[in-house]
């Protein structure tokens, strides 16, 4: 019989982490009483999304998958949905919109809702304020089908997360995030158990460049494979979504990374496309269970160790367990890390911690004092030369942002970081504050007659993060380890890339805060140990790529994807050895060290 004392079920709701001892306390907790007999649509189940995108980068911190009107200042064509109603009557109608940049102007995020082809009177999205309910007045409905559609009225990213139509005046919906995340559940009949459950030998969090590495490492050990990802594309930063192309060296694991990783495209470019299809079939070749748009959302603890993790599928809200004896966290913000209690860093430390960053650049490196600053979220963009004119809106809502600034194409220093924003719980307004850099500057530019004919083509709205929670091993990998390289007796991957930081060209007195500047430390080829690739106090949890073990000045050459990829295919390989040994990842460290390294390459 399990020891049930030992175990912790954890599921965050709005940036909350709850957790109990047996999960019927969990359900008790996450669950909302309700005997509403309203309707509740929520956007990201719509059967048709037409022009708008399904955006799932912010759900732990606004309480949705929402659908984003994301045109360029075109307005995009009408999402479509139907919705059941069983009693007729005079609903009132609620829309949970945001006007993400209230002022002095017209809001860019209008948008309509109609019903059965007609418009309602309000205009959403325009209420001054963040997420929230805008009441939409009343309607007449029959029993039976009703059709349901959002227009979008200005192509400059409306945003809807779900519509609820009642007929009781007292009843409002909640828009806590937490308490609005249970309601939703309990009014889609849905609540927090999972529908699904599945055992693996080892799951992976997170599929970027370095999830599908360590997929396709452990599935060539014959382990059998869970990735969950919580975007419909593989690929994180190198995905057709963000389009950065991949940077690096392969190291030892060529044979696994020319499968998955890019051409040296121009960063934003749509031959990222291309790749996308490249990763797609070599992921499709494997036996590796892909679980795309599956957001991870809590996972039981057994004692100190993980021992499943609950997903929830983006469109229908079920949730969806995996079960294994090891886990690897490549989610980048360390999600697995953050609620498994494994320790963990954010933001730069003190020059003197380790006797980091003193250079020229001084304090844009490491400061005195510690603090929360990071390298920042790029969104990247482009525009094309047509053989007409093209008009593009007056913008004043995003001038406050890109003030003069001009210019018609982005690259990676396009970037955004703010000693006062968290990476991971600001990272709306993070993402948002690029948008408005880039729409103002194109604006300012189209000024000058010679643009006149040209306009966007594409404009990125998932943010392409480099850093923010770092998860703590056995060893912290630190600028001396780079600069000296360092060969370690347990070393599992290597770089040549110097080390590489960024920080905003604000500090040197630039008038916008949306560009960043290189720092560069030279470097020999350097060497990272498997002791930064598990957790020091989660034993069955390993991570790689950018919440690995080091410090802020030791992230910047890893950082980039190639190398975190071959993160990705040492603790793929690691996961094997665990199994093979009934071993923890420390485990295979200390033992089996050479195993694993010449599984890898190193012979």
């Amino acid at each position: 019989m399990p020891d049930l004392s030992r175990r912790r079920f954890i599921r965050v709701l709005g940036g909350t982490t709850f957790a109990f001892a047996t999960f019927p306390e969990l359900e008790r907790a996450l669950s909302a009483q309700t005997s509403s007999s309203g309707v509740l649509i929520e956007c990201e189940s719509f059967d048709d999304p037409g022009g708008w995108k399904r955006d799932t980068q912010f759900v732990q911190q606004m309480g949705g998958v929402y659908l984003l009107a994301h045109g360029y200042g075109v307005p995009v064509a009408n999402a479509k949905t139907r919705a059941r109603f069983r009693e007729p009557g005079s609903y009132r109608v609620w829309v949970r919109a945001k006007d993400w940049c209230p002022g002095g102007w017209e809001s860019p995020g209008r948008f309509r809702l109609h019903v059965n082809g007609k418009p309602l009177a309000k205009t959403f999205g325009e209420s001054g304020k963040g997420w929230g309910w805008e009441d939409g007045g009343t309607v007449e409905l029959k029993a039976g089908n009703a059709a349901i559609e959002l227009e979008d009225l200005t192509g400059f990213d409306g945003r809807c997360d779900a519509i609820y139509f009642t007929m009781d005046a007292g009843d409002r919906p909640p828009n806590e995030t937490r308490e609005l995340l249970k309601w939703k559940d309990a009014m889609a009949g849905r609540g927090v158990a999972p529908s699904a459950e599945h055992e693996f030998d080892v799951v992976i969090v997170g599929g970027g460049m370095t999830g599908c590495g360590a997929a396709l490492a452990a599935d060539a050990q014959g382990l059998k494979v869970a990735l969950v990802q919580d975007r419909p594309m593989l690929g994180g930063n190198a995905s057709a979504e963000v389009r950065v192309h991949t940077l690096g060296i392969h190291g030892k694991s060529a044979d696994i990374i020319k499968r998955i990783d890019t051409k040296h495209y121009p960063n934003g470019d749509a031959d990222a496309h291309k790749d996308q299809a490249k990763r797609d079939r070599e992921m499709a070749k494997s036996s590796v269970r892909v679980y795309t748009d599956h957001r991870a959302v809590g996972l039981e603890m057994d004692g100190g160790r993980i021992a499943s993790v609950d997903a929830r599928e983006t469109g229908n809200g079920k949730i969806t367990r995996f079960k294994a004896p090891v886990f690897i966290d490549c989610t980048g913000d360390a999600w697995l890390g953050q609620w498994s209690g494994a320790d963990k860093r954010y933001g730069r430390e003190s020059k003197r911690e380790f006797n980091e960053g003193w250079d020229k650049y001084g304090e844009r490196w490491s400061p005195e004092t510690p603090d929360n600053r990071v390298m920042g979220t790029s969104v990247l963009w482009n525009s094309e030369k047509t053989d007409k004119a093209q008009p593009f809106p007056e913008v004043p809502w995003a001038m406050p942002v890109a003030k003069k600034h001009k210019a018609i194409n982005g690259e990676w220093y396009w970037e955004y970081s703010d000693n006062k924003l968290s990476q991971v719980e600001d990272a709306e307004q993070v993402r948002d504050h690029m948008l408005r850099a880039i729409y103002g500057s194109f604006a300012n530019a189209k000024e000058d007659p010679k643009h006149a004919t040209v306009r966007l083509k594409w404009v990125a709205y998932v943010g392409g993060k480099r850093e923010s929670w770092r998860l703590m091993g056995d060893y912290i990998f630190k600028q001396e380890d780079a600069t000296k390289g360092t060969y370690f007796p347990d070393t599992v991957v290597e770089e040549t890339r110097e080390l590489d930081g960024h920080y905003q060209r604000k500090y040197d007195g630039a008038p916008v805060d949306f560009l960043s500047k290189a720092m560069f430390m030279h470097t020999p080829r350097y060497y990272l140990p498997f002791r930064c690739f598990y957790s020091r106090n989660i034993p069955n949890l390993m991570m790689a790529g950018r919440c690995f073990s080091c410090t802020h000045i030791g992230l910047g050459g890893p950082r980039v994807m190639n190398t975190c990829a071959q993160m990705g295919v040492a603790v793929g390989y690691a996961a094997a050895l665990c199994k093979k040994h009934g071993a923890d990842p420390r485990g295979v460290g200390a033992n089996h060290i050479k195993e694993l390294q010449e599984l890898i390459g190193y012979a």
